[in-house]
């Protein structure tokens, strides 16, 4: 046996070593003896660092995100967690473990399921019909996912961290569409023990293997490393937002941190978790004047609020300024996005249709690009503007999205005063 490597750098060089002969199409077995005989153990940090490395040097955010389940696998168990810090019950990463012990049992539960279909044992229609519902709970991740994506990589991202954090995120997307997709499977209809079985080994197995993968990456790797790099009123600020996104599987009774009533919170440079943003904006007063009118701070607060569309801006440095706050939002937004570069707030499968619309507007080749979906029962039309001053000067980027479902059934017309939607 080789003797252990306990040098930082050499340790970084070995693991980096062994990432890209996964790359080159070496087995994981092949890789796990490899790093067995020449690491004891990989602190946390030197991980993400590495990823990091790959990514700076060249090897695609695709590339490594098709690597993500193989080095997590001959890494599992390798990883050195003694130096992480300890948290608080209700702090952030407390909530996120939890959630994960929550998301473990019902994976098991769901694989110990589809051992009895093997077996025989059991009937199928109970089988599906509890697979049913164990699948509709692991949905739920999805909550968890978003606290991440939206709360807790945007301040990695300031400290320089931002490969990881779009590999992971573009994990939770897979995990999503295998989840979603077992949901819309099982619910198709009846189905006999071979029909299960086969749905079984393309998505059920896929999507619990994939949550439960997850639970270790952030474990090991994700949370370990946050807590380090994360200051208490990062977290405060996190903590402060949570609730919006909801919780999975898991109702935190703790409040963290635990403060008087009216007291703030430390300020973190990019959210101000304290007063409502009314009444932060009204304290900063004083009147708008622009060529065609003016108005107060609160009533143009009250006017972006209650248009019935969702507006974000972003500026001409690709940094998200400003989301409207109102009560008919299509997409999820939370003050962890201000001052977060645009393309970091889009899953890795749609970043580069936001590059080209960014690249497109800036060269004034384009000026509006429309987009439409149906999500539910909504039809929702999604439009971006370029922004410019009356030189022609690019200012930045403003995003509209809009539920017009009802104005598609719109018929003949209605002259005559009738409150409502």
């Amino acid at each position: 046996m080789s003797e252990i490597i306990d040098n930082s750098k050499d340790r970084k060089a070995k693991l980096k070593e062994l990432i890209l002969k996964l790359h080159a199409g070496q087995g994981e077995e092949a890789v796990r003896r490899e790093l067995l005989q020449s690491l004891a153990s990989i602190p946390y940090g030197e991980v993400v660092e590495v990823e990091q490395e790959l990514i700076g040097e060249g090897l695609p955010e695709a590339e490594v995100l098709k690597l993500c389940d193989a080095h997590s696998a001959v890494l599992h168990g390798r990883v050195d967690l003694s130096g992480q810090k300890a948290v608080a019950d209700g702090h952030p990463v407390d909530v996120l473990r939890r959630e994960n012990a929550e998301l473990r049992k019902v994976t098991a539960r769901a694989r110990e399921v589809l051992a009895g279909v093997e077996k025989g044992e059991g009937e199928i229609g109970a089988a599906v019909l509890e697979l049913r519902l164990l699948f509709n709970l692991l949905f739920d991740v999805d909550k968890h996912y978003q606290r991440k994506e939206y709360l807790v990589f945007p301040f990695l991202e300031q400290q320089g961290i931002t490969g990881p954090p779009k590999v992971m995120w573009g994990k939770h997307d897979e995990i999503r569409d295998l989840v979603k997709g077992g949901i819309e499977a099982l619910q198709a209809g009846e189905m006999g023990r071979e029909e299960l079985l086969a749905l079984a080994e393309i998505l059920l197995r896929p999507a619990l293997q994939g949550i439960d993968d997850m639970t270790v990456k952030e474990e090991e790797i994700l949370l370990p490393m946050a807590l380090d790099k994360l200051s208490e009123g990062d977290w405060m600020a996190i903590s402060g937002q949570s609730a919006q996104f909801g919780f999975c599987l898991y109702d935190p009774p703790a409040d963290w941190p635990p403060r008087a009533e009216g007291s703030r919170v430390e300020e973190t440079g990019t959210l101000e978790a304290a007063a409502p943003a009314a009444a932060s904006a009204v304290a900063r007063g004083g009147n708008i004047s622009l060529p065609s009118g003016s108005f107060t701070v609160e009533e143009l607060l009250a006017i972006l609020n209650t248009l019935p569309a969702d507006m974000t801006f972003v500026d001409r440095n690709d940094k998200v300024k400003y989301f409207s706050q109102g009560a008919e939002r299509i997409f999820q937004r939370n003050r962890a996005i201000l001052n977060r570069d645009v393309r970091h707030c889009h899953p890795p499968a749609s970043a580069h249709i936001v590059e080209r619309i960014i690249e497109d507007f800036k060269s004034g080749r384009e000026s509006r690009a429309p987009f439409w979906i149906r999500m539910g029962g909504k039809f929702i039309h999604i439009e971006y503007f370029a922004l410019r001053n009356g030189n022609g000067e690019y200012l930045g980027t403003l995003e509209v999205s809009h539920d017009v479902e009802r104005y598609r059934r719109l018929e003949g017309e209605r002259r005559i005063l009738a409150y409502g939607k």
